[in-house]
């Protein structure tokens, strides 16, 4: 069975950091590209950030770029993201999301939806609230 389980989301004030977790099985989760994605309230999903199968290689949206670092261990199957500096514009549920490919279409922004990856989980809230 197939899962991608997100951890780590909470309430955390403006300026505070979070570190979410993406924990994947059932799957070659090694030989996946794996994306966060977010969704505010009342919006559309946002790609944030993607990493490589080796995890030699990132992306950023520049929404988040500088703030945010995406990390990955394959030997726990897990691709962290940690979240520096965070803003109430933050504030949405996060999702990890895997597939074969790097999809240029979301890194884009051309079309992002969660149905355009192989797997993803159930999503993990973050709040950054005073």
């Amino acid at each position: 069975e197939v899962q991608v389980v997100e951890s780590g989301g909470g309430l955390v004030q403006p300026g505070g950091s979070l570190r979410l977790s993406c924990a994947g099985s059932g799957f070659s989760f090694p030989t996946y590209w794996i994306y966060w994605v977010r969704q505010a309230p009342g919006k559309g999903l946002e790609w944030i950030s993607a990493i490589n199968s080796g995890g030699d290689t990132t992306y950023y949206a520049d929404s988040v770029k500088g703030r945010f670092t995406i990390s990955r261990d394959n030997a726990k199957k897990t691709v962290y993201l940690q979240m520096n500096s965070l803003k109430p514009l933050d504030t949405a549920m996060y999702y990890c999301a895997a597939d074969r490919f790097l999809l240029v279409s979301v890194i884009t922004g051309t079309d992002v939806s969660l149905a355009a990856f192989d797997f993803w989980g159930q999503g993990t809230q973050v709040t950054v609230s005073s």
